[in-house]
């Protein structure tokens, strides 16, 4: 990667994939935003808005929306995947009819593969082996990252000074990016904190208090760290950007969809009810039951995450799941 201004690909317009367009624009770097929906492409272009996904930003009249998948990937250095969890396989079976050679992969989706239980790192190396695959993660919202307002990542690659590289390229005034080597904490971290919101939601809209919050965000730190030491990857990691800084905005705030649904669950409403009113995807639905074949995998126990599966699947109500928390027997070693 030697050009000093690279241009970039960002596949993917939903609300983040357009807020990350947006806030490299604005750092005056070259940006096409890939849709697969000509409704948003044309939108963006004539209106400067992505009225379906992120109608709240402004969007640079620099950005450039596009339908077109091999113009967008051959003409961009830096390639940022913004599509759901779910949907990045497809994506990178894709990628492979077209010439990558020498550009970065920068994953920003959140998630694990439901089928697989792989990490998208994971399934990059079986669809795209030899690309150089990179992790974007972090405490952010779209609306206000689209809005220019200041927050920081992490980005992961295989070598740190690869990731130095990369983030070098992407970092801008209002968006700080912390460079690391592991992959795989990032990612648990950013997968993993998606369904502790949705706990964290279900206590808000049970009322039942901003300290048994604490607690769960607590103990929800507790299972991202022991998943991610069971695959080998670094404690320290979830101390940061993408794991307790992801925690810290994502479990306290309605503005993340994966906290507002568990509020709406805990207040009473269907999941069907809730999902029937989103024009985006909660990943944490999908993460939840990945996480239930991560944790029996790696031979671990993760109750909160099984507790929002067994909710989400239908098996309990959210307070059948409550009390199975509350009265899980406590630990002969842990301090809390």
């Amino acid at each position: 990667m030697t050009n000093t201004h690279p241009s970039i690909g960002v596949i993917g317009a939903g609300a983040w994939g357009t807020a990350l367009a947006q806030s490299l624009a604005l750092a005056g770097k070259s940006v096409t935003l890939w849709a697969r929906e000509e409704d948003v492409v044309n939108s963006i272009n004539k209106n400067h808005v992505n009225d379906r996904f992120l109608p709240t930003v402004q969007i640079s009249e620099t950005v450039t929306a596009s339908s077109d998948f091999p113009k967008t990937v051959n003409n961009s250095d830096i390639l940022l995947i913004v599509t759901p969890a779910q949907h990045v396989r497809g994506i990178f079976q894709n990628l492979k009819k077209e010439d990558i050679e020498g550009k970065p992969i920068v994953l920003c989706s959140k998630g694990i593969e439901i089928n697989t239980g792989l990490l998208l790192s994971q399934v990059a190396k079986e669809e795209i082996p030899e690309a150089t695959i990179a992790i974007l993660t972090g405490p952010t919202f779209a609306s206000e990252i689209g809005n220019g307002l200041p927050s920081a990542m992490t980005l992961a690659a295989e070598s740190k000074d690869m990731a130095r590289k990369i983030r070098d390229s992407l970092t801008t005034r209002h968006l700080r990016i912390y460079a690391t080597d592991d992959v795989i904490g990032t990612q648990i971290g950013g997968a993993v904190k998606n369904v502790i919101a949705i706990a964290c939601g279900i206590i808000d809209g049970l009322g039942l208090g901003e300290s048994a919050r604490a607690a769960l965000v607590t103990r929800g730190l507790v299972e991202m760290s022991r998943l991610a030491s069971a695959m080998g990857a670094k404690k320290e990691t979830l101390t940061g950007m993408c794991g307790m800084g992801d925690l810290m905005l994502t479990c306290n705030s309605m503005q993340s969809r994966n906290f507002s649904l568990g509020h709406a669950l805990g207040s009473g409403q269907t999941l069907e009810n809730i999902l029937a009113q989103r024009n985006s995807v909660t990943e944490g639905i999908h993460t939840a039951e990945a996480l239930i074949t991560l944790a029996q995998k790696n031979a671990i126990e993760m109750p909160i995450s099984e507790a929002v599966y067994e909710c989400l699947s239908g098996k309990k109500t959210v307070h059948e799941i409550v009390d199975q928390v509350l009265e899980r027997p406590l630990p002969a070693k842990d301090a809390g």
